[in-house]
């Protein structure tokens, strides 16, 4: 399905406030309210959209882990979706040739059961044949920044009066306000699947009335303990060709790369990691030669990358989100 300015408006609009009421989006871009919960809908059910509200890990004491899973052909597929199907994972991509599986797992920071997947349930899988793990040292691109070519519609008016008043008027900071404690588990759990729940939906799912709903997601949000994603089928905006790309970086130069890589167009995340590989970015390209030429031409030129491994994208098993089944997506 091709998409027109309406519908990339409102993905656009999305990515800023996850949230926002479809009639404060149809307001800015100049349509009906019904228009844009049409579009939401069809979208949902034809591109896979969904908004999901997840915690930042930091503020949730949590850990990510990127774990390369190298399996037999026959077990890969199975694998993938067994992890996928896993509350602790996400981001599950089968990779080269079918034959490699990328996820992140989520641990409790510094906590020694949190490596039970990582030590313990994996290597007791039957058909893997290598495994490496990565702590996810500092995220670049990623996370609550959205991939530049789905957030390149609206104009900076447009963003303004969509941006929510927390977020406008000052700069969340990860060293002060709200931070999630287990008392939100429930509330989170249910945005994780649907960030666009209602009030009434959140105070059955956690039991509070939907005034302490509405407070405990302003605090969460106004100190960036809690932000919004889009997922959405990136072939219909041309990238067709996915490669996960790791790195091997001089150390002193590491940050300089690192950013200088968070401006490319052509990449939707980038991240420091351990390993022998220190730095990790997912590439989106139009097609394997426009990939070909960013690897050549715009990272050829970065003198401080020593060693650069590239790893194809089959297919995404899972997002950042809960894995739910396509009946239950929400409308």
């Amino acid at each position: 399905m091709p998409l027109d300015e309406i519908d990339r408006g409102l993905i656009h609009a999305l990515h800023i406030d996850g949230r926002a009421p479809f009639s404060r989006i149809a307001e800015v871009l100049g349509v009906s309210t019904q228009t844009v919960a049409r579009r939401y809908r069809r979208l949902s059910a034809e591109a896979g959209l969904r908004v999901v509200g997840l915690a930042d890990p930091h503020r949730a004491g949590r850990a990510q882990w990127l774990v390369r899973l190298t399996a037999t052909p026959h077990s890969a597929p199975d694998l993938a979706r067994a992890l996928a199907r896993r509350s602790d994972t996400s981001w599950v991509k089968l990779a080269s040739g079918g034959t490699e599986i990328i996820a992140v797992v989520h641990t409790p920071a510094g906590g020694a059961d949190g490596r039970s997947l990582l030590l313990h349930d994996i290597p007791r899988t039957a058909g893997i044949t290598a495994l490496s793990a990565h702590y996810l040292l500092h995220t670049y691109l990623g996370g609550p920044t959205a991939w530049r070519v789905r957030a390149n519609v609206l104009d900076p008016r447009q963003r303004r009066q969509l941006t929510p008043p927390a977020r406008e008027n000052t700069t969340p900071s990860p060293a002060t306000g709200a931070t999630p404690t287990d008392d939100d588990r429930a509330l989170l759990s249910t945005l994780q699947r649907d960030g666009r729940a209602g009030q009434a939906e959140l105070a059955a799912a956690t039991g509070w009335s939907p005034a302490t709903v509405a407070r405990r997601l302003a605090a969460l949000r106004a100190s960036a303990a809690l932000f919004f994603d889009v997922e959405c089928d990136d072939t219909l905006f041309g990238a067709t060709t996915q490669a996960l790309l790791w790195m091997t970086v001089a150390p002193a130069r590491l940050e300089q790369v690192a950013t200088a890589l968070a401006r490319h167009e052509e990449l939707a995340f980038v991240a420091a990691t351990t390993g022998r590989t220190n730095v990790v970015a997912h590439a989106l390209c139009p097609d394997p030669a426009a990939l070909h030429h960013y690897l050549t031409h715009r990272l050829g030129g970065q003198r401080a990358i020593h060693a650069l491994e590239t790893a194809p994208v089959l297919r995404t098993v899972k997002a950042a989100g809960s894995l739910i089944p396509p009946s239950a997506r929400p409308s």
